[in-house]
């Protein structure tokens, strides 16, 4: 938890290497010879479903018996911009995006219904991961951490799958500079757990696949999220593949096979962000973002955008969504992304 109550006016402005190493508007994180198409969720028809995946709300077939009841496994991803591409983000089915020192952000990827056989650059863990980790419970993999944030994530009763503990599950990438290149697997990773952590829990409610926000007349072709003073989410719909796909200050983001990051659902939760009294090596102070308490949200699915409410009690509950009106709110079933952007971030949509 933070070393001091206050909160942070804004976030630090990172070097000019850093905004050197965003690329240009347009440019592509990775390239690619070929244009790749938008992922998207698909069901088997081979077989009947057996239930539905909780942090997805998809349906499960028998070929999914092995992992429809398996623990949330959560890992801590780097997102700057010398780990560009990161591998396994599009498995992971809820991914959440928070502001780290120096005004970068940093992933934590929930993967459960699906494999990746390579995950990473992974990463340290920081305050906001508490309140993550204990709501979403199951296995938690990271490269280390300030001790104290450590020490609070694994008070939160997770199982502990970090790099200190279950090392030989871990691997580096030596084509690439440390510390962005430690990487692992959802197999490694559910094997170092030897079977400990209990069956993920919903986190959301879902409707149908072509659930629509109520009231919602206008579709979007893009929104965008001011996280920092040097990063800028942008989120453009696809209305073909009825996903989203994201860029960063203007370059396309993808992962390393070619693929664009993508999502079904977009919660842009807006959070307050306090000093927790450490710094990084650099000298840049280390934010925790305050996900327990209510404030202000954005809802965006199939291109529409539609304003809520979030509120979440303690560090265990989960977080719950409202729209104006009262209305609880339903996602589509398919991958989720929760963005913790500052409070008074500036956040546009176009049409």
């Amino acid at each position: 938890m933070p070393k001091s109550g206050s909160i942070l006016v804004g976030i630090a402005l990172t070097t000019g290497m850093l905004l050197a190493a965003c690329g240009s508007s347009g440019s592509s994180v990775a390239s690619s010879s070929t244009t790749n198409a938008v992922p998207t969720s698909t069901t088997s028809t081979t077989s009947a479903t057996i239930g539905t995946f909780p942090l997805t709300g998809l349906p499960a077939t028998k070929a999914d018996a092995s992992k429809l009841n398996r623990p949330a496994l959560m890992v801590k991803i780097d997102n700057a911009p010398q780990a560009w591409p990161q591998s396994g983000i599009n498995q992971a089915d809820l991914v959440y995006e928070e502001v780290v020192e120096g005004g970068i952000t940093r992933y934590m990827a929930v993967f459960q219904s699906q494999n990746a056989p390579s995950v990473g650059p992974i990463r340290s863990v920081r305050g906001t991961d508490v309140a993550l980790a204990a709501q979403t419970t199951g296995l938690l993999a990271y490269s280390g951490g300030i001790p104290t944030f450590v020490s609070e994530v694994r008070a939160t009763g997770i199982v502990d799958v970090g790099a200190m503990v279950a090392g030989s599950a871990y691997t580096r990438d030596y084509s690439r500079a440390e510390p962005h290149n430690l990487y692992s697997s959802t197999k490694a990773l559910y094997g170092a757990a030897n079977g400990r952590g209990v069956p993920a829990k919903p986190l959301f409610q879902y409707g149908s696949a072509h659930l629509k926000i109520p009231g919602a007349t206008i579709r979007n072709k893009s929104i965008t999220i001011a996280m920092s003073g040097v990063t800028t989410d942008t989120w453009t719909y696809h209305r073909s593949g009825s996903d989203w796909t994201k860029s960063i200050n203007g370059t396309n983001v993808v992962d390393t096979t070619g693929a664009p990051i993508s999502a079904t659902n977009l919660i842009i939760e807006f959070i307050p962000y306090a000093n927790t009294g450490f710094v990084d090596p650099a000298g840049n102070p280390v934010p925790e973002g305050m996900i327990v308490g209510n404030g202000n949200a954005e809802i965006a699915i199939g291109g529409y955008v539609g304003a809520a409410t979030w509120a979440k009690s303690s560090n265990v509950s989960p977080t719950n969504y409202s729209y104006s009106s009262g209305t609880p709110v339903k996602l589509r079933p398919g991958r989720t992304w929760v963005i913790f952007a500052p409070i008074g971030a500036s956040f546009t949509t176009t049409q």
